[in-house]
């Protein structure tokens, strides 16, 4: 693994982006209900999609929202999707991805940077909580909400 750096969702590597391949059991995470209602709100002002790059590689994708106008307050400043292709997992890329958005999150005056889940095997929760987001609530579809406090 090289130098990782974050760079803008482009033409060049959204194919690469949409092509990361999750593990096994992994995909029934990737997008929750209350995400798919959040997607019609997002708008190109807020959102914040990047690829993770080792080298020219594409090698994982986060997608961010900051929205401080926002009604419902886990959508102001949240993690939206963060992919990591399965032959690439626990080498920290996803975390890298995560404490990049969480370092936007501070620079644009956001004290907190949420992420929703599924509860479930396989899904996320372990890495949201490594990472230091605690569970502060659930959505009306079953979710947990995590908040990191930056």
């Amino acid at each position: 693994m090289g130098e990782l750096r974050l760079e803008e969702l482009s033409a060049s590597t959204i194919v690469a982006a949409n092509n990361l391949t999750l593990r096994r059991g992994q995909e029934q995470f990737v997008t929750p209900p209350s995400y798919a209602i959040a997607d019609s709100f997002l708008n190109p002002a807020t959102s914040w999609p990047r690829v993770v790059l080792d080298g020219d590689t594409v090698v994982g994708f986060i997608r961010g929202n900051f929205d401080p106008e926002a009604t419902t307050e886990e959508f102001r400043s949240c993690v939206w999707r963060v992919s990591v292709g399965a032959e690439n997992q626990g080498k920290g890329i996803g975390s890298f991805a995560v404490r990049g958005l969480a370092e936007e999150a501070k620079s644009r005056g956001f004290t907190e940077l949420t992420a929703l889940w599924e509860p479930g095997d396989d899904g996320p929760e372990e890495f949201f909580l490594h990472l230091g987001f605690v569970i502060t609530g659930e959505t009306q579809y079953g979710e947990n909400i995590g908040t990191l406090t930056l």
